[in-house]
């Protein structure tokens, strides 16, 4: 779990995140995630790595829509792309990968939940086809788990894609 938290948290917080598009260096500090929170979280769900030539490159969460309220549809999780191949196209075929497993196990969508100030992320998902529900969540404030907040207005947005 150590190397997918290092690479999890380089593709979104601190100076190497910024190396790549996905940072959420201005929005939050501290980790994205830890080894013992990922152990947590595969309790329910799966996690689904990718390697090039031995490294760890990507990686996403799949867990059970019925966690957020949507029973129909897989959720997509920390999707994580490294930020030096941010732009390759990875994260597509992460994305495409995934609605193929929900496809596979009979799900009617997928579901994923992204914070909703990060308008150049939502966009991308918009031109992959998906669409906000209307649905919002709180962010966790307090649970450093998850990072130090820098500002005071993140929620997530719930975003759906009917398969």
């Amino acid at each position: 779990m150590d190397a997918v938290s290092s690479l999890v948290n380089s593709a979104y917080r601190g100076d190497p995140s910024r190396a790549g598009w996905t940072t959420e260096a201005d929005l939050l500090g501290g980790q994205r995630t830890d080894p013992a929170t990922l152990t947590e979280e595969l309790r329910t769900g799966t996690l689904v790595l990718v390697e090039d030539e031995g490294e760890l490159v990507g990686c996403v969460r799949l867990d059970d829509g019925a966690t957020h309220g949507h029973p129909d549809a897989l959720y997509i999780g920390m999707v994580t792309v490294s930020p030096t191949r941010q732009g390759s196209g990875l994260g597509r075929e992460i994305l495409a990968e995934s609605e193929l497993r929900a496809s596979r196990m009979g799900k009617a969508a997928t579901i994923m939940t992204v914070i909703s100030v990060r308008e150049e992320l939502i966009a991308w998902y918009a031109r992959r086809g998906y669409s906000p529900t209307g649905e919002r969540e709180a962010f966790p404030y307090g649970d450093e788990r998850f990072g130090r907040p820098l500002r005071d207005d993140l929620e997530f947005v719930v975003l759906r894609k009917v398969l």
